[in-house]
């Protein structure tokens, strides 16, 4: 059988995302009611290697790592022959006899591309420069425990259009749902995705308008990491881009506020957002947890039914 990776949410089919989805909802609600006993992954392995510095990531897969009976290891370049040049593919060839995964978090989704062709073991997507198909599982999830399928449901999407538009995007097609995309003119999304879409994906440049009767709204920061040298000039070209109360307010009554943190109180969204009852960051940020634990579990197991 060949090696599965996720690269991105088209890797794998929407009968296994929505599995994936189930499953995750699963393995939370048996960690509420009987703890860290379900321990599949004894003496398995996990490889993480950091290009980019990370909280969640690193702390979800560690700890689901740990929860599930194996075992992570934090590899930064630094610490690593990759820092001294070693080509990907060498080093994919060498943790694939030692480990039974690896997870990156790194810039270039063709460098993880090209450790991904040689590699023998899964290999996971937890951020490139072009998508991080890792939050959208927790992000689907969430919206799954609140209020149930997100098919034929619209999502918004306000700010710029990189790696986690690029993702919403894809999550459009794969999960069935309408997704408005608002940007500033000058920072939409990379075109190929876009059409690839199709008739799923409407683009806007007027936040008022793209929230209205929205059943989900959500935002990344305006400056991603690599970017710093830009924030005085993203801050001017995304003014009126903030997400605030009173925008929400003209979505639908039981909208939901997503953002994949960390966020920039007075930039990106109002310095009180996240404390609006609409808001369900932290509720998503632990459901990178179970989502990649369900992640790495299909990807060493195959479906599971427990």
């Amino acid at each position: 059988m060949a090696t599965r990776h996720f690269l991105t949410l088209l890797d794998f089919s929407p009968d296994e995302l929505h599995y994936l989805i189930q499953r995750a909802i699963a393995i939370k609600n048996r960690m509420r009611t009987q703890g860290p006993s379900y321990t599949p992954l004894a003496n398995r392995t996990l490889a993480m290697i950091f290009e980019k510095s990370s909280t969640r990531t690193r702390v979800s897969f560690e700890t689901a790592m740990a929860q599930f009976g194996g075992h992570a290891l934090f590899l930064s370049p630094r610490d690593t022959q990759l820092g001294r040049g070693e080509p990907i593919e060498d080093t994919a060839r060498v943790l694939s006899e030692m480990v039974d995964a690896v997870m990156i978090r790194t810039f270039s989704h063709a460098g993880l591309e090209t450790y991904a062709t040689a590699s023998l073991v899964p290999v996971i997507n937890a951020l490139t420069d072009d998508y991080h198909p890792c939050q959208l599982l927790a992000d689907v999830m969430t919206w799954t425990e609140l209020k149930g399928s997100i098919k034929g449901r619209t999502a918004v999407w306000i700010g710029d259009g990189n790696n986690m538009c690029h993702s919403w995007i894809n999550a459009a097609r794969q999960f069935d749902f309408r997704l408005r995309i608002c940007c500033p003119k000058g920072y939409e999304p990379r075109r190929d995705i876009l059409e690839a879409a199709g008739d799923r994906v409407t683009l806007f440049h007027d936040p008022g308008q793209a929230v209205i009767d929205a059943d989900l709204v959500t935002t990344d920061v305006w400056a991603s990491m690599g970017q710093e040298e830009e924030k005085a000039k993203r801050e001017a070209d995304f003014a009126g881009f903030q997400v605030t109360e009173s925008m929400l307010d003209t979505a639908r009554p039981d909208v939901l506020f997503l953002h994949c943190l960390p966020a920039h109180r007075g930039e990106e969204i109002s310095e009180t957002l996240l404390d609006d009852p609409r808001a369900v960051v932290w509720q998503e940020a632990g459901n990178r947890l179970h989502a990649q634990k369900a992640l790495i579990e299909f990807l060493l197991l195959g479906h599971v039914e427990t």
